[in-house]
C-alpha cells in the first residue's frame, strides 16, 4: 500500500512531531541521536566546488553578500576521491553519499569493488545494452526511507535517469545504462528495483523523457516500451509541461519529465514546458509532505556541471544561483510546515569539484548587473585598469585549469569586457581539451546543513561518512 496521507489539519500534528511512527527497520532506541529527523532533503549541486560557489557569489550578491547555502548553521568539507580515481564523476560519488560505500568511477550504487563496464549496442546502434557481470546492489538512502514507510522523491533538472538522481533508485554497474535505470522506476514491470517498495516513487521530476519512450516514436527504447503510459496504468500522474505541472495536488503520485533529455538553462527555460527548479522543488515538498511517517527528497541542480564541462562561466554561475533559489525555497516552505525545521533535516552539498578559478588580484567588482560585468569581467586593479598578462593582454577574473578555449601563441585582439560577459562565451583554460570536456577537479567540497541533528555535520569527513550521519540522523 502506498503511504497514508493526511488531510490538511492532521498535517501539522504530523510534521511537529505529534504523530510520530518509530521506525519499521529499527527501534528508536537504537539510534544515538535524541530526536530522529522525520523529513530528510538532500540538495547536491552537480559540480558545484568552492570557487564556483564563491564566484556565483559575488555574481549574484557580491563579496560580502550571502546565497542560501552560506546561511545554513552547520558545515563541514567533504572528501571526493572515488575508489579507483583521485578525481571522481558523478556516478561514483553520488552513489557513496546514497550508499556510504566508496565506488568505481562509472557505477551506480554497486557492492564494493564493482567494476564499471561499458554497455554494448542495442539494436538501434545506441550504447545501453548491459553487459554487467559483477556486483550486487547496495542500499540507498531513498530505499532505506521507503523501507520505513517515508514518502520518496528525486527532482532534477538533468535527465531524471542521468547518474546523480540513478544513484538514489537504481543500481547498475555503468551509469549510461539510462534505458535499464528509467525501467527500474515503473512498478511492475520488467527491471522493476522492488526495493523501492510496491508503488515506487512518490515523485519524480526533471528531464529524460527518451528514455522511457519507444524508439518508434523518437526515444530510445529499443524494447519499444512505453513507460510513460505503464506509469499511468499504475496510477500515476503523468505531466510534461509546467500547465499540468501546476494542476498537481497531492493524493496521487506524480511524474513530470520536462524534456527529451536535459532541461535546459534556467536563463533559457520555456517556462510554459518546463517549470523552475525551485518551483519543482516547492511542489515536491506540498505532494511529499502529507505522508505521515515523513519523507525523502532528493534535489539536484545537475546544469551546474553542464556549464563548466562547456566553459560557459556565466551559465554556471546563473544555474548555481537557481540551485540556491531552491534551496530557498525549501527552507521557507518547511519552516511554515516545520517551525524550527525541528523535525526536518536539509543538507546541501556538491558531489564533486570543476576546475573554474578566480584569477589575479582583481578589485572588489560587486555584484553583476546588466550595466557592471563584475565577476564575469576582466581582471582590473583598484583604479580600474586591467591587469595583464606576459604578452600585455588583458584577462578574466574567471578562468578554468582545462577547457576548449586556449589560446595558441600571441593574442592580436584584446578582450573588453563585452566580450567576456556574453551569455555563451567560453572562458580561456590553461590546458586545452576537446569542445566540452572541461574537466571535474578534485579539491574537497562544502557541505552546509540545517535542522534537526544538523550538528553531526562538522569537520573535514568523507563523503561515504555523509550516508552514515543521515541514516543516524533520520534513525534509517
Amino acid at each position: 500500500m502506498r503511504p497514508t496521507l493526511l488531510t490538511a489539519g492532521a498535517l501539522l500534528a504530523a510534521l511537529t512531531g505529534c504523530a510520530a511512527t518509530p521506525p519499521v527497520s529499527a527501534p528508536v532506541s537504537a539510534n544515538p541521536v535524541d530526536h530522529r529527523a522525520k523529513n530528510v532533503i538532500f540538495f547536491l549541486g552537480d559540480g558545484m566546488g568552492v570557487n564556483t560557489l564563491t564566484a556565483a557569489r559575488i555574481f549574484a550578491a557580491g563579496e560580502d553578500g550571502e546565497l542560501a547555502i552560506d546561511r545554513l548553521p552547520e558545515s563541514a568539507f567533504v572528501k571526493t576521491f572515488s575508489n579507483n580515481a583521485q578525481v571522481t564523476d558523478s556516478a561514483a560519488s553520488m552513489a557513496a553519499y546514497m550508499t556510504g560505500v566508496k565506488q568505481n568511477n562509472g557505477v551506480i550504487s554497486m557492492s564494493f569493488g564493482t567494476r564499471s563496464i561499458a554497455p554494448g549496442k542495442d539494436a538501434n546502434g545506441n550504447s545501453l545494452v548491459s553487459r554487467c557481470e559483477n556486483g550486487e546492489a547496495a542500499v540507498t538512502l531513498l530505499e532505506l526511507a521507503r523501507r520505513r514507510g517515508m514518502a520518496v522523491g528525486v527532482v532534477t533538472n538533468t535527465s531524471v535517469t542521468d547518474a546523480t538522481p540513478a544513484s538514489t533508485y537504481a543500481h547498475a554497474c555503468h551509469r549510461k545504462l539510462e534505458t535499464d535505470i528509467a525501467a527500474s522506476l515503473v512498478p511492475g514491470g520488467a527491471g522493476y528495483n522492488a526495493a523501492l517498495g510496491a508503488n515506487g516513487l512518490d515523485v519524480l521530476f526533471g528531464g529524460g523523457a527518451q528514455q522511457f519512450t519507444p524508439f518508434a516514436r523518437g526515444g530510445k527504447r529499443a524494447d519499444n516500451r512505453d513507460l510513460q503510459a505503464e506509469f499511468r496504468a499504475r496510477g500515476f500522474r503523468v505531466v510534461n509541461d509546467t500547465a499540468g505541472f501546476d494542476a498537481l495536488a497531492p493524493g496521487v503520485p506524480a511524474v513530470g519529465l520536462f524534456a527529451a533529455n536535459h532541461m535546459d538553462f534556467d536563463a533559457i527555460r520555456d517556462a510554459a514546458r518546463q517549470p523552475a527548479l525551485p518551483a519543482m522543488t516547492a511542489k515536491a515538498i506540498d505532494l511529499l509532505a502529507p505522508n505521515r511517517n515523513g519523507f525523502f527528497l532528493m534535489v539536484e541542480g545537475g546544469l551546474i556541471d553542464h556549464a563548466l564541462h562547456a566553459t560557459l562561466g556565466k551559465r554556471a554561475l546563473q544555474e548555481t544561483v537557481a540551485y540556491n533559489a531552491a534551496l530557498q525555497a525549501a527552507l521557507e516552505r518547511m519552516e511554515a510546515l516545520d517551525p524550527g525545521l525541528k523535525n526536518t533535516l536539509i543538507v546541501a552539498t556538491a558531489d564533486h569539484d570543476h576546475t573554474l578559478l578566480l584569477n589575479g588580484y582583481a578589485a572588489r567588482t560587486g555584484k553583476t548587473t546588466p550595466t557592471h560585468p563584475g565577476v564575469l569581467g576582466l581582471v582590473r586593479t583598484a583604479d580600474g585598469k586591467p591587469t595583464l598578462d606576459s604578452q600585455g593582454m588583458p584577462y578574466t577574473v574567471i578562468g578554468f585549469g582545462t577547457g576548449e578555449q586556449r589560446h595558441k601563441g600571441d593574442r592580436s585582439t584584446p578582450l573588453t569586457d563585452a566580450i567576456v560577459t556574453a551569455d555563451d562565451y567560453h572562458q580561456q583554460a590553461v590546458v586545452r581539451t576537446r569542445t566540452g570536456a572541461e574537466t571535474h577537479g578534485g579539491s574537497d567540497v562544502y557541505l552546509g546543513a540545517a535542522g534537526a541533528n544538523a550538528e553531526l555535520f562538522r569537520g573535514t569527513i568523507d563523503n561515504t561518512r555523509v550516508f552514515n550521519l543521515i541514516k543516524t540522523a533520520a534513525g534509517l
